[in-house]
């Protein structure tokens, strides 16, 4: 079977002295209780693995199973290990770890933990509050195309029309098949289960359409009040914006912003929308999606999304900002940045657009340096593949 990367990573966090809870987080159906399954498989000290049904637990069960663990823990083994998978399904799981790892801390038993979980807006606010400094974070990103090509033989054009959702590239050969599964077991349960179940979200059924309306308009810029009119809703403004950031927390849809080093003009921008996955677009298309590798506009909005959900993921990961910028009729469809460089990405994805925008980017900040993917020296495929660098060192 197919070994993400993240599985080393898991299994020489697991084999490590004691120092630090392991959260493993990340969308939902991208993998993460296989990587784990795959990282026991190779490490040689006893482990008790627990998995947090969707009905829920109390504090109680994760004492119960953290007791279990530390058993494990005697004249025979120095160290255990504990997993306990969708956390987030405990009521206050936070409070629980951080009392039993600060215990474990005081008597010295080698117990190591590692948790996981799909609910990124839920996980962050335990660790924030409760966890600060006791824990390190690996994300599991949707699979790239270098992933899907190698585990699932996937041709580009495969990846940009189905993604990287690694349960459901088997059904590639039935499209219709495919679609219904993206939709009924991932689009659905991670906005029921991941966002409205465990979020204080006072109008389910607009967030709801607001991605179904949001994910066919990936790598367009669509204002605020313009989403509000085409979802017939009397909202305002701040609800779409916060709707919009729990579903990047669910790793489904983020409204990028343009680049500005004024941040409160940024914040005040029209987003450009972006699906984390291209599959979610294209399941979102309905009945039409077979154009969008047919059509050279669809196609290029489709190949604008692999792009922008390629760098959400590693904007995840190496902790980069991702942003857009237009002035007047000039565009960058993406601008990567941190406290020291900044990149203007241009796409040519074969749809028409302007020319201008990185020249007059450019103009506007002399420090940036910019590339063209889709271009002789930056070809989508090895963009996609990770061959080429975007901020040094």
């Amino acid at each position: 079977m197919y070994q993400r990367s993240i599985v080393a990573t898991l299994s020489q966090r697991m084999s490590e002295p004691r120092r630090f809870l392991q959260i493993l987080i990340g969308p939902r159906q991208t993998g993460k209780t296989t990587a784990v399954t795959q990282a026991l498989k190779q490490i040689d000290i006893p482990y008790l693995y627990r998995e947090v049904g969707e009905h829920g637990e109390s504090p109680d069960w994760i004492r119960a199973q953290w007791y279990q663990a530390r058993s494990l823990v005697n004249d025979a083994n120095a160290c255990a290990l504990l997993v306990i998978d969708e956390i987030q399904y405990v009521k206050g799981w936070a409070d629980a770890v951080k009392a039993l790892w600060d215990e474990d801390a005081r008597t010295g038993i080698d117990l190591r933990v590692v948790l996981t979980g799909s609910s990124a807006t839920l996980l962050k606010s335990g660790m924030d509050e409760s966890l600060a400094g006791r824990f390190e974070l690996i994300r599991c990103t949707h699979w790239t195309y270098g992933e899907c090509r190698d585990a699932f033989g996937f041709s580009l054009d495969d990846f940009l029309f189905f993604g990287g959702y690694p349960g459901a590239a088997g059904l590639r050969e039935d499209v219709s098949r495919w679609a219904s599964y993206v939709t009924d077991a991932i689009i659905e349960p991670s906005i029921a289960k991941d966002v409205l179940a465990l979020e204080d979200v006072r109008n389910p059924a607009l967030l709801r359409r607001l991605f179904y309306l949001g994910a066919p308009y990936s790598a367009q810029e669509v204002s605020y009040r313009k989403l509000l009119g085409q979802l017939d809703d009397r909202g305002n403004t701040a609800t779409i914006a916060h709707y919009l950031e729990l579903l990047a927390q669910a790793g489904m849809m983020s409204g990028i912003l343009k680049y500005d080093p004024k941040l409160l003009r940024e914040r005040s921008s029209s987003p450009r929308l972006l699906v984390h996955d291209t599959a979610l677009m294209t399941a979102a298309y309905g009945s039409r999606r077979t154009r969008l590798l047919e059509d050279p506009d669809l196609k290029g909005r489709l190949v604008e999304s692999a792009v922008g959900a390629y760098l959400i993921a590693r904007s995840q990961v190496e902790g980069f900002s991702l942003n857009w910028w237009r002035d007047g009729s000039n565009e960058v469809d993406f601008v990567v940045s941190n406290e020291r460089q900044v990149l203007g990405i241009e796409v040519k994805s074969g749809r028409i657009k302007s020319t201008g925008g990185l020249t007059a980017f450019v103009l506007r900040y002399p420090e940036a340096r910019t590339l063209i993917v889709g271009s002789a020296e930056c070809t989508l495929e090895d963009f996609l593949l990770g061959r080429v660098p975007l901020l040094e060192g």
